[in-house]
C-alpha cells in the first residue's frame, strides 16, 4: 500500500498501514511521558510524515519541527567536522518548552515537545525505544 505524505490519518483509518503505525507510535510516546505535548516523524527538509498533539500544546508542533531539523543539520555537520560520531539526539529547554530529538536515520528523526518540568527522561526512553521499528518501516 502506497502512503503519500498529504495524506492524513483518520480514526477510522486501519490498524497496520504506516500511517496508522506511526500515529500510533508518536501517541504513545507523547501520553506515555509525563509533561507531554506533541510529537512528530519528520524528514530533515522539513516535511511531517505524521504528527500528533494534545489540546493543550499552545504550538503548531510542524512549525517547531522545521525549525528544529535546521538546528539538527547544522549539529550533524558541527559533529562531522569535529569527527565526534553520527549525532543521536539533541535536547533543548526554553522557558516554555523542552524539545528532545532523536535521529532515525540520515533522512528522519523524532520530535517530542514537553512542559519544561516534563519528564525528560521517559520522554529520552520512549524515543529510543520507538526510533529502531520506525527505522525499519520507514527503510521497507
Amino acid at each position: 500500500m502506497l502512503i503519500t505524505l498529504s495524506e492524513k490519518f483518520t480514526p477510522g483509518q486501519k490498524p497496520g498501514t504506516l500511517r496508522f503505525m506511526f500515529k500510533e507510535a508518536l501517541q504513545n510516546i507523547v501520553e506515555g511521558t509525563q509533561g507531554g505535548l506533541a510529537g512528530l516523524l519528520m524528514d530533515f527538509e522539513g516535511i511531517a510524515l505524521e504528527t500528533y498533539s494534545k489540546s493543550e500544546a499552545a504550538f503548531d508542533i510542524e512549525t517547531v519541527g522545521a525549525e528544529v531539523s535546521v538546528v539538527v543539520k547544522a549539529i550533524q555537520r558541527a559533529a562531522e567536522m569535529l569527527e565526534a560520531g553520527e549525532t543521536k539526539e539533541v535536547a533543548f529547554k526554553s522557558t516554555r518548552m523542552l524539545t528532545l530529538i532523536r535521529v532515525i536515520n540520515e533522512t528522519y528523526f523524532l520530535a517530542l515537545a514537553l512542559q519544561p518540568d516534563g519528564n525528560y527522561g521517559k520522554g529520552r526512553y520512549l524515543l529510543r525505544v520507538a526510533a529502531p521499528q520506525l527505522r525499519t518501516e520507514l527503510e521497507a
